[in-house]
């Protein structure tokens, strides 16, 4: 369109040179003959004989517009005032003016130059017939040439860049999807050429990272499951103390031993019993040296709060992040005692028969020993090997039903008919001591239970009365409640009560209610321990308490499927 203007402009320009010249030279000569002066400008017609080509009008007007002259019209004085024809009033701004219209005097259509000499109008004009007008048309070849041209270079551009844009969409499309976080599960056809390589790589990183970022989630969640799963609390931070990752073991052993329930995980360091973590991390975390990868710093200490035994272990890494873990020993701390103390209670137990009947035996070894003497010290010393067997089975017992409950078989059992089991077992020793038996059981109890552990259980109730109640006391066995998961007894005797203060620990392992009165009678120490632990394997629990009119009364629970 510029070029088309140009050449248009360029074809008016040669046409108003050619009218301009005629304009000057009318000028020219009516300045030089004094035509104004003279009012005489019908002097111009001789000029325009010579000069003037044939269709071309000129025409004088003074500053007013008034036509003086025009080489076409005699009679000027009936034309009227040109003032306002465009031509003049563009010359009449600037100088000079044009414009192709129909003359009103003449009837022709001219292509007009006007221009404007201080005192006067020079208007110069064409007739705007096919030679002008064929004239004006601007050659439109140049036209198709620039489009040709276009079109040329459009194709030749295209075919370059195919696969350059080709490339450039898909791999648009690609990042597009990403920035949506759409998965893209198809793989991404490139075409060839170095740009589609390129794009060809970045896709095949993102495979790559894809693929790792799946890895990474799911060691990312293994690493959660475990972190909930562990009994220990567990929390890692940044070099300046800030929160990486904790489970919620941290934050509750964080409560106890801070005593505040609403402490987050960062106050750690601010919390008292963290003094000596504090300053170990503060000694590693600010030093100018670096830390070596193959001997990480680490702290282990223990923090005790009300009751409680934690250890803290803490290590730091190489880039100075570290963990800490808390653990809570307060179980194992009492586990650790209880053992020892089991271990020494044993290692009582066990000396006192072993002695009396390494006793014994040395009493045999004399010859001048009466048969009479011999044969009490062989049955002494065979009681005390009954005593220690027995002992042994115990602690064997204990120790199974501890450490090894799965081991234990359970099935259906008619408990009516174990008890009375139990209890004819034991008829000697109730008739030796006249104790009187009553046994409650309103309707056939089925449980799911061990066999041998609810024999110990009935037996060494009923064992502990006969040894410990007296001569000619009652024992019931009453079994006064049912619901839908429990079976609820009472096992009482009407012999001797125990002391309250006794209680909490009659049911510990070799605990003795009175050490000078029970053990003579031949027990080992750890029946009641065995009652307890054989009801609590079956859901149960059991208590003691005295009955008010004397004696001592047993409630216990049995779960009906344990």
């Amino acid at each position: 369109m510029f070029q088309y203007k140009r050449e248009r402009d360029f074809k008016r320009d040669q046409i108003e040179i050619s009218l301009n010249n005629i304009a000057e030279l009318t000028h020219s000569y009516i300045d030089r003959k004094g035509l104004s002066e003279m009012s005489d400008y019908a002097a111009l017609d001789s000029l325009f004989l010579y000069v003037l080509k044939e269709n071309i009008r000129v025409t004088v007007l003074d500053h007013k517009g008034k036509v003086l002259y025009d080489s076409e019209v005699s009679e000027v004085t009936e034309m009227e005032n040109h003032l306002h024809r465009p031509e003049i009033q563009k010359a009449l701004k600037s100088g000079q003016g044009s414009n192709i219209r129909e003359s009103a005097t003449t009837g022709y259509e001219y292509y007009y130059y006007a221009k404007y000499y201080r005192d006067m109008y020079v208007r110069t004009a064409a007739h705007y017939d096919v030679e002008v007008r064929n004239f004006l048309v601007v050659e439109k070849l140049f036209i198709f040439y620039l489009v040709s041209l276009f079109l040329v270079t459009w194709l030749f551009i295209s075919i370059i860049t195919k696969n350059l844009s080709s490339a450039l969409f898909k791999l648009k499309d690609f990042a597009t999807k990403l920035g949506h976080g759409e998965e893209i599960k198809e793989k991404v056809e490139f075409p060839k050429g170095e740009f589609g390589e390129i794009s060809k790589q970045i896709a095949d990183i993102y495979d790559k990272l894809t693929a790792a970022k799946g890895k990474i989630e799911i060691e990312k969640n293994k690493l959660y499951s475990h972190l909930i799963a562990l009994n220990e609390g567990i929390a890692f931070y940044t070099p300046d103390k800030k929160r990486i990752l904790r489970n919620n073991h941290f934050i509750q052993y964080l409560n106890i031993i801070s005593g505040d329930k609403n402490i987050s995980e960062e106050e750690i360091f601010k919390v008292p019993e963290f003094k000596t973590l504090n300053k170990f991390l503060e000694k590693h975390l600010n030093a100018e040296n670096g830390i070596d990868k193959n001997n990480l710093p680490s702290l282990e200490e223990e923090v005790h709060k009300d009751k409680r035994t934690f250890t803290v272990h803490t290590i730091i890494f190489a880039d100075r992040s570290f963990e800490i873990v808390i653990r809570d020993i307060t179980k194992l701390e009492k586990q650790k005692k209880l053992k020892e103390e089991i271990t020494s209670n044993i290692a009582h137990e066990l000396k006192t028969p072993i002695t009396i009947i390494l006793g014994y035996l040395e009493l045999l070894k004399e010859n001048n020993l009466s048969k009479e003497d011999q044969g009490k010290y062989v049955e002494n010393a065979y009681r005390q090997s009954e005593r220690l067997s027995d002992l042994i089975k115990d602690i064997s017992l204990l120790q199974k039903m501890s450490e090894a409950r799965d081991l234990f078989k359970f099935e259906l059992l008619n408990l009516n008919e174990l008890i009375y089991e139990v209890k004819d077992s034991l008829g000697l020793s109730l008739t030796e001591k006249d104790i009187k038996v009553n046994i409650r059981l309103s309707k056939p109890i089925l449980i799911s239970g061990n066999r041998s552990l609810l024999v110990s259980v009935f037996f060494n109730l009923f064992d502990n009365a006969i040894k410990y109640g007296g001569n000619g006391i009652e024992i019931t066995l009453n079994n006064y409640l049912e619901d839908s998961n429990f079976f609820y007894f009472s096992f009482s005797n009407t012999g001797n009560s125990i002391d309250e203060k006794h209680f909490l620990r009659v049911f510990e392992r070799f605990y003795r209610v009175d050490e000078d009165r029970s053990r003579p009678k031949g027990g080992t120490g750890l029946g009641l321990s065995i009652v307890k632990n054989a009801i609590q394997l079956h859901g149960g629990e059991i208590t003691v308490k005295n009955l008010n009119q004397g004696g001592v009364e047993f409630l216990f629970t049995l779960a009906k499927s344990s």
